[in-house]
């Protein structure tokens, strides 16, 4: 749309919406013709899209490992889910499996465990809803795939090299779903360097950041954004957090990557409200009514749960643990952190000794890491952690939100990072890589034992990428505590804050592992999909 003209939104809205339905395959076409059972309909009941159900935020999947797969949708209406799957596009030989029912307690989301999957293979699959007064009425299928892990087998490994992509932090500072700019389309850009997944390491969404409908670029252009009532304010009610997923979900390059590439979703701050700990209580900030963050969170716990494409086994929320772990072949596992739910309130950061106040990640949570790295019998373990180790991220003048609080010994949350390091060094602990988001800009550090503070762990590196259609920042300072060396970022320093996705400084990281060699090879990306920096990392036998 041309940015001088008066045409209303709500004209840009319906055709942007229209586009991304008839991509997802929400708008019926044609007549569908199918062995199955479930598409075996009588013509009678395709005639009217209205008595059927509809699936208007797509499919997608995610917290895949070695056999399984969670399957996600969501229906307009309580309905059924039924999944069909099989190695062949075409759909022969397909399998179905009944799903759960999507009700208004978990607004008509639903999720399915496929398992017992075959190894290194092509899955299709596709999702339909079965209207539950109407047991003879279906919606449109909306169809996906995702790629099973390669595998041991009595001879050595086969099969192929692992491929994902890293980033995090979708749509905030105000910086909304442009049609003009076609979209968020850094994920279009992940989409066509096919990874076998994607981690998402937290801020999925911006509820505590508005949408606005028109922002005035520093040259006077106009950011024209599509706007929903949910999106106007910031997120307090149940209703208003899943209300950002749904922002984020009417993006058609989100569709048609989440119908492609399975997610393993973090949490971190923009998922409730910045910078928030449990316990925290919003008085300075007019913008809330609700001032109780630990309700505002376990809002967003569920909104969060409900449309991530993540398995759990607690029919409550609050108790569902977000930090987990999966297996992708024998070169790689993945733990995925959560660096919210147990940490202990922002302040200086500088008590010297561990205590409830200096928690980062809860004593649990780190056990459990210690036990799963421990055990580990990959290549390669990979920690997703929400946020960078040797960054320092503020809060406010005096407190600070991440592990670091400046030069000097490990002090504050830096005590558990520091019995972390120690525990994989004398635990003999190989190939351990950090991936993180959270500063809105992409670098690469080397932790060096001989240039830290705190020596007594093994050198290792973290990889840093964002923002997905976010606000450009940083550059971040880097602390000497654990010896972090730069050894690129993205942008230089005195950038100015917040610069929008239209100036292209979105980033996201890529990784393969040599099925042969098992050499790791980490790219950072622009938003154009052209690598930046490289580096290979020989794996220590």
């Amino acid at each position: 749309m041309n940015i001088k003209s008066k045409q209303p939104l709500q004209f840009n809205r319906r055709q942007f919406l229209l586009r991304s339905a008839v991509t997802a395959g929400g708008i019926i076409t044609t007549n569908l013709v199918s062995k199955s059972p479930v598409f075996a309909q009588s013509p009678a009941f395709i005639t009217s899209d209205k008595m059927r159900p509809a699936i208007p935020y797509g499919v997608a999947c995610g917290d895949i490992t070695d056999d399984r797969v969670i399957i996600w949708s969501r229906s307009d209406r309580p309905a059924k889910m039924l999944v069909e799957y099989s190695t062949s596009e075409s759909f022969r030989h397909a399998r179905r499996v009944v799903g759960p029912n999507a009700l208004e307690d978990s607004d008509f989301t639903a999720r399915l465990n496929l398992n017992n999957l075959p190894p290194n293979q092509q899955i299709f699959y596709r999702v339909i809803f079965q209207d539950l007064d109407y047991k003879n009425t279906y919606s449109a299928p909306v169809a996906g795939s995702f790629r099973t892990p390669p595998m041991y087998s009595k001879y050595g490994r086969y099969g192929r090299d692992v491929f994902f992509a890293w980033s995090g932090d979708t749509a905030g500072q105000g910086w909304g779903i442009n049609p003009d700019f076609g979209g968020m389309k850094i994920y279009e850009t992940m989409r066509k360097v096919n990874p076998d997944f994607f981690i998402h390491s937290g801020d999925n969404i911006y509820a505590d950041g508005p949408i606005q409908s028109e922002v005035v670029l520093d040259d006077g252009k106009i950011w024209r954004n599509i706007t929903t009532p949910e999106k106007s304010k910031v997120a307090e009610t149940l209703t208003e957090f899943r209300g950002n997923y749904k922002y984020n979900l009417m993006d058609e390059n989100i569709q048609r990557f989440n119908a492609e590439v399975p997610i393993l979703s973090q949490w971190d701050d923009h998922e409730t409200t910045n910078n928030w700990y449990p316990g925290e209580f919003l008085l300075s900030d007019d913008r809330y009514t609700v001032k109780d963050v630990s309700l505002l969170a376990q809002r967003a716990r569920q909104a969060f749960l409900e449309y991530m494409p993540i398995g759990y086994k607690s029919n409550n929320t609050d108790k569902a643990k977000i930090y987990r772990s999966f297996n992708y072949g024998p070169s790689l596992e993945i733990f995925m952190l959560d660096e919210r739910t147990y940490r202990g309130p922002n302040t200086p950061n500088n008590q010297p000794v561990q205590s409830k106040e200096t928690e980062f990640l809860g004593r649990k949570q780190v056990q459990w890491l210690k036990k799963q790295l421990h055990k580990s019998k990959a290549t390669w373990k990979v920690i997703a952690s929400d946020m960078p180790l040797g960054l320092i991220v503020r809060d406010g003048s005096t407190d600070f939100e991440a592990w670091a609080n400046g030069d000097g010994p490990a002090l504050g949350r830096e005590l558990q990072l520091a019995d972390l390091l120690r525990f994989i060094k004398y635990s003999q602990i190989k190939n351990v890589v950090w991936l993180t988001a959270d500063v809105h800009y992409a670098a690469a550090h080397y932790y060096d034992p001989n240039k830290a503070q705190f020596k007594d762990f093994k050198p290792f590196w973290e990889f840093v990428a964002g923002p997905l259609n976010s606000g450009t920042f940083g550059p971040n300072e880097l602390e000497n505590t654990f010896g972090p060396q730069l050894k690129f970022q993205s942008i230089p320093p005195g950038t100015k804050a917040n610069r929008p996705p239209s100036e292209g400084l979105q980033f996201f990281g890529t990784v393969k592992i040599s099925t042969y060699t098992e050499i790791m090879t980490v790219t950072l990306r622009n938003l154009a999909g052209e690598i930046i920096y490289s580096v290979d990392l020989p794996p220590e036998m």
